[in-house]
């Protein structure tokens, strides 16, 4: 692991960054001659880790722990740790894309449905030609599942000769895929981005930014997806008033 400092946050640990903070962060990890990973929590990935210890040891092993979300801003600050910068990866990723273009740095994106992932690409080479997609691929549902599947795409991603993995699957797939494999296969980092992938081949719209600000792009999403997403946001995610009850106050104690 990379000394960057986490501090504890309910149930895990996190990196207090900003935007600016993280993309230098990620630099220097492109740069390392070890392989790294990062993830990201939102409320849904805290209420999960609670229940899943292999989820947990996977976030807790992370290079980089990113906090995604308003809410979870609120909480440490009630906590009385304040969180510097909501960083989520639909933000982070076309700054890293930029980033990586910049320095000359490779990428390949892998998840969503078939042909998403394609589509993504061309817009973002569309809006910067000098960017270097060495690769894209959308797996079949359940390749988690088929190791023949999971080596063809190990070595898929090898063969490239990448230096980034930007991974779409959805928590927990995502990050037990990346943990499983990303010594497996040739990449100096990869990424859990989540719905990403969506949002850069435009399958699915973003929240405008003033919803996004007042934490409120949850719901957005959930008015695109409501069949989807009712039970995450309104079944699985409420869990997360208990958690904050439980880790706050043993942090008093």
């Amino acid at each position: 692991m990379n000394n960057f400092v986490k501090q504890q946050f309910l149930n895990t640990y996190v990196n207090n960054l900003s935007m600016k903070d993280c993309l230098e962060a990620i630099d220097s990890l492109v740069s390392q001659d070890k392989k790294s990973y990062i993830v990201a929590v939102n409320v849904d990935v805290i209420v999960k880790i609670e229940d899943d210890p292999y989820l947990k040891k996977i976030v807790d092993n992370a290079d980089l722990v990113l906090v995604d979300g308003k809410p979870l801003q609120w909480i440490a600050k009630y906590q009385g740790n304040p969180i510097k910068e909501k960083i989520s990866g639909s933000d982070l990723v076309p700054l890293l894309l930029k980033q990586a273009s910049d320095k000359g740095q490779s990428v390949f994106i892998i998840g969503g449905k078939d042909g998403i992932a394609q589509k993504a690409k061309s817009n973002i080479e569309k809006s910067n030609p000098q960017i270097k997609i060495v690769g894209t691929y959308a797996p079949p549902f359940g390749f988690e599942k088929d190791q023949n599947e999971i080596d063809k795409i190990n070595s898929m991603i090898s063969g490239c000769h990448t230096d980034i993995v930007i991974a779409c699957f959805g928590c927990p797939k995502q990050e037990k895929w990346i943990y499983e494999n990303y010594l497996k296969y040739e990449a100096k980092l990869s990424v859990c981005a989540g719905a990403t992938v969506d949002f850069l081949a435009g399958n699915v719209k973003r929240a405008p930014k003033w919803i996004s600000n007042i934490g409120f792009e949850w719901f957005y999403r959930f008015l695109q997806e409501p069949k989807r997403l009712f039970r995450r946001y309104f079944v699985d995610d409420v869990k997360i008033l208990k958690l904050v009850c439980k880790y706050c106050k043993n942090d008093k104690i």
